[in-house]
């Protein structure tokens, strides 16, 4: 009787076991460029004003570039023709016309990894409300997985560098194809060539209220940035260095980085008495653990081609940074 019942409960363990294998969903991997994003909506959607609505938010200009390129380039694809491989893009935005209003953020839908954002209403209005009143988290949703993506690719090709650690006390994950163009006690300038120019890297950490947070916050920001310019970033001929361009207001933000406080700021850079300048994103980390702020900036001079997608890698190595207390 023993062995007979035995013998039962592990077929029914081993069938029920089978039964949850069979119900798990078995995803291919998801495909796409770096910022591409699938918009399926109907044709006559996508054309009135629930498209303009989705463009004004997903293809409004970065911050910080000087010229106007959109957060993501998008694909409209009616619904009818999104299935099989369509299905695998790792972001996609839907639309369906019908239902009662909301928003959905789900993960790995239809491929891993994946972010799909499924906007309902039963009116174009409302449909346009969702899209308006969530536009911060759809974007965010969209960037995050971007930028982990992003991440995933640049750990296929590491770096190997202990002077950051011995000297500044963090991590950063950055691809071989930089070097470390300047290292001069805790100031580090790290780059890369690309076709058109360079993209780079500075970090050097400050005394712990060497900024302060008030009306005055975007001129110390200047300043701070133009005395290092001037100190370790020289331009092409004797006597030039890098500095903040004084026509155009940098945009300042708060962020998180490494689940610290951050002060983010996207503005144009310079070259004192030269013709060189591109796009610079910075970051004023507070490292109160450690007594100190932690200064991290990543800078593109890529004249005559688009920059986006510079200034999103450098933005990605960034934000793979850890502080070690």
């Amino acid at each position: 009787m023993k062995q007979t019942l035995f013998l039962f409960s592990l077929l029914f363990v081993i069938s029920c076991g089978k039964k949850n294998s069979s119900n798990q969903k078995i995803l291919s991997n998801s495909s796409g460029n770096i910022n591409n994003l699938s918009v399926v909506i109907e044709n006559d959607l996508w054309e009135g004003n629930i498209g303009e609505a989705i463009r004004d938010v997903l293809a409004a200009p970065v911050d910080g570039l000087p010229q106007d390129e959109p957060l993501f380039n998008m694909s409209q694809i009616p619904p009818a023709v999104f299935t099989g491989f369509v299905t695998k893009n790792r972001t996609v935005f839907k639309v369906e016309k019908g239902g009662e209003a909301s928003i959905k953020i789900a993960s790995d839908v239809y491929a891993k990894p994946q972010k799909l954002v499924l906007i309902t209403g039963k009116t174009d209005s409302e449909i346009i409300q969702q899209i308006e009143e969530n536009k911060q988290k759809i974007v965010t949703a969209f960037k995050t997985e971007e930028v982990k993506e992003k991440q995933r690719r640049i750990k296929l090709s590491l770096h190997s560098n202990e002077s950051l650690k011995e000297k500044l006390g963090i991590t950063l994950n950055f691809p071989t194809a930089y070097r470390i163009a300047k290292e001069e006690d805790k100031f580090f300038w790290i780059r890369k060539d690309i076709t058109t120019g360079t993209t780079n890297l500075m970090i050097f950490e400050l005394p712990y209220n060497a900024i302060k947070k008030d009306d005055s916050l975007v001129d110390q920001i200047i300043k701070l940035r133009d005395s290092i310019g001037k100190a370790h970033i020289p331009g092409p001929t004797e006597g030039t260095y890098m500095i903040t361009e004084e026509a155009y207001a940098p945009a300042v933000f708060e962020t998180i980085i490494d689940n610290k406080q951050a002060i983010e700021t996207k503005g144009l850079w310079d070259v004192k008495d030269a013709f060189m300048s591109g796009p610079f994103i910075n970051y004023i980390i507070d490292d109160k653990i450690n007594n100190r702020l932690l200064v991290i900036e990543g800078f593109a001079f890529a004249p005559s081609v688009e920059k986006r997608d510079y200034m999103f890698e450098l933005e990605a190595i960034i934000r793979s940074l850890k502080i070690e207390d």
